[in-house]
């Protein structure tokens, strides 16, 4: 990897000492670990509370739903696009890096899946590069529509291969905050030299720690989503897009 690093200011003689200082700066901000300011675009696409949706009859979806969902909230095609400039903010920012995917299941798994082959084809066709091993955790604290207080963590146990790397978590959603803000602190005690976090929804609600991740694809409003790998109570991981169920879906499937 090239070494941007100059010892000194007489190497430049035609810059003045803040032009130094502000390369940099600008040098630094660009290193994996380092912290970024917030910034609008980091909210990801926002979708507004009076969202109706698209109707479900403008797309396809799985016949056995056609009377569980109320529309069609993220398209499939929007995702995917959304996914690509995310894996290129990953890429500007992470590149040249050896990272270790964390993919929190199960709901996860669509998203983390198309994030990395987006990742995959931007390294075939770029002069940076980043290396990825891919790991898995399960995280469960939902019992139908409600977030509950119990959060079990699953394969925790194989997290000291953290240790000293640099670590993406790749989630699917983040409502309230709390749940990551766990996860963080439990993967942060293995050691890891740097972490970064993806989430593909962030949710507005009135319960919200204020967290946003390092990489965002959908701040929406505090509404029951499913599909795109997102379950109601195991159901509606088969759908391609994002959708909102319907209180009848909520009533067929309550347990």
């Amino acid at each position: 990897m090239t070494s941007w690093r100059v010892s000194s200011s007489a190497a430049l003689p035609k810059w003045t000492r803040e032009e130094f200082d502000s390369f940099n700066e600008l040098k630094e901000s660009n290193m994996a670990g380092r912290e970024r300011k917030q910034t609008d675009t980091d909210k990801g696409i926002v979708i507004p509370d009076d969202w109706p949706g698209y109707p479900l009859a403008l797309f396809t979806s799985p016949e056995h739903y056609c009377d569980d969902l109320d529309c069609v909230y993220i398209p499939h095609g929007v995702i995917m696009d959304r996914t690509e400039r995310l894996a290129r903010n990953i890429m500007d920012d992470l590149g040249d890096h050896d990272i270790v995917v964390l993919c929190v299941l199960k709901g996860g798994y669509q998203f983390c899946a198309d994030l990395v082959d987006c990742i995959k084809v931007l390294c075939r066709h770029s002069n940076k590069t980043l290396p990825m091993r891919v790991d898995f955790i399960r995280l469960k604290s939902y019992l139908n529509d409600h977030s509950t207080q119990d959060l079990h963590i699953e394969g925790a146990e194989n997290l000291s291969v953290l240790s000293g790397k640099n670590v993406l978590i790749v989630e699917a959603i983040v409502d309230t905050g709390k749940t990551m803000k766990t996860l963080l602190d439990h993967v942060q005690a293995f050691g890891p030299k740097m972490i970064k976090v993806a989430g593909l929804l962030v949710k507005r609600v009135p319960s919200g720690t204020g967290y946003l991740p390092d990489y965002v694809g959908f701040e929406i409003p505090n509404r029951f989503v499913v599909g795109y790998a997102l379950d109601y109570n195991e159901y509606f991981r088969d759908l391609n897009h994002i959708c909102v169920i319907s209180e009848r879906g909520k009533q067929k499937y309550k347990i």
